[in-house]
């Protein structure tokens, strides 16, 4: 038979890529790439999170070189996996066709990182010879794979053990998964058509005029409320940019939910410019990467700017400032109070833990990541 059905560019139901563009057959194809050690990834919940998970995947490349990973995810998360080439299969939970297929499929390893009951379900039955992370028993309780993961588990159950916790998202991830942790980046690789999509913002907006361009991402969406920054707050900031100098452009960030603030900050502020709220994923990181410096609070828009290296300053209140790995780039701010580290998303606090931090305490910041 000349078909190698265990080649990984093999769809089963159609002709592959290489013999549609250049007629290629299995006996002569120097692209033939059988499948190897079988790796699945379960990752769903918030885009921003799912996103931070890629920087798993240069670990786990190199302890299983000729591995071939799938991810099964949400479709909210779909976009994070274009041009990402460490990633083989993208599995979408909303299509009708995933279900059955990952019914059939047996993977060598599979890792499910997250104390999640909807997603540990599908985590207790797939098949999979080693398991790494969660689960969700016949009792519909959580439970650990492994002893690697008991400590995520205990960081999500006690906060006296959340607010003592020293360690990164990432470096959690990898000891869950019993990987070397090397800090690995955050994986978004920008399209030649996506950088165009910036190209022509900016020169819509003739950005190359300034010397430095300051992205502010302004929101954190309904459900986590005290996770950004006040509006006054924000304004009072600009006026501070805008006085110190000249030669700096202001970018407005959001989404639909921050489509009120920042058109209000546009409107008193005319030379800052908003880079819109119906913008798709894709756009939004394309036109995130225009910036020099990003001040953001914990939320998408950090991760988004941390896989693009860019430099950040993120401001803290409810949640784990250690658990953001800074690779070297990240200023964190947080204000000096007790309860810090709540995860609350209604406070009875006045003021804010957010509303602490001060426009001087930003300022500062942003004036040193300017000048280095």
């Amino acid at each position: 038979m000349i078909l190698k059905t265990d080649c990984q560019h093999f769809p089963g139901d159609r002709p592959c890529t290489f013999n549609k563009s250049s007629g290629l057959m299995c006996d002569d194809c120097p692209h033939y790439y059988p499948s190897g050690f079988k790796i699945l990834i379960i990752k769903f919940d918030a885009t921003g999170d799912v996103l931070r998970t890629t920087s798993l995947l240069h670990a786990l490349k190199k302890k299983y070189p000729e591995s071939h990973i799938t991810w099964f995810t949400k479709q909210n998360a779909k976009p994070i996996f274009e041009n990402n080439t460490l990633v083989d299969e993208v599995l979408i939970l909303e299509k009708g066709e995933t279900i059955p297929k990952l019914l059939a499929l047996e993977f060598d390893l599979l890792i499910h990182p997250d104390a999640s009951p909807q997603s540990g379900a599908f985590a207790s039955w797939i098949k999979a010879e080693k398991k790494s992370g969660f689960y969700l028993d016949t009792k519909g309780k959580i439970q650990p794979f492994n002893e690697a993961a008991i400590e995520w588990l205990e960081l999500g159950a006690f906060d006296q053990m959340k607010k003592l916790n020293q360690k990164s998202y990432q470096q959690i991830l990898h000891e869950i998964c019993e990987l070397e942790f090397e800090k690995g980046e955050i994986i978004l690789s920008l399209s030649e058509d996506e950088k165009k999509f910036a190209e022509d913002f900016s020169l819509q907006h003739d950005l190359n005029k300034y010397k430095s361009i300051i992205g502010l991402n302004t929101g954190a969406g309904s459900r986590w409320q005290y996770k950004q920054w006040g509006i006054q707050q924000f304004v009072q900031l600009i006026q501070k940019i805008e006085e110190g100098s000249n030669d700096v452009g202001i970018l407005l960030y959001g989404g639909e939910e921050e489509k009120e603030r920042n058109s209000y900050l546009a409107e008193h502020f005319p030379s800052v410019i908003d880079t819109g709220s119906n913008n798709s994923l894709r756009q939004f990181f394309a036109l995130v990467n225009l910036s020099e410096v990003f001040i953001t609070g914990d939320t998408l828009g950090l991760h988004v700017a941390t896989a693009l290296h860019k430099k950040i300053i993120c401001l803290f209140g409810p949640t784990a400032s250690n658990e953001i790995e800074d690779y070297e780039r990240i200023t964190k701010i947080s204000p000096d109070m007790d309860c810090l580290v709540c995860y609350k998303m209604r406070c009875n606090f006045s003021p804010t833990c957010m509303n602490l931090i001060s426009v001087e305490m930003v300022y500062e910041a942003l004036r040193l990541k300017i000048t280095k």
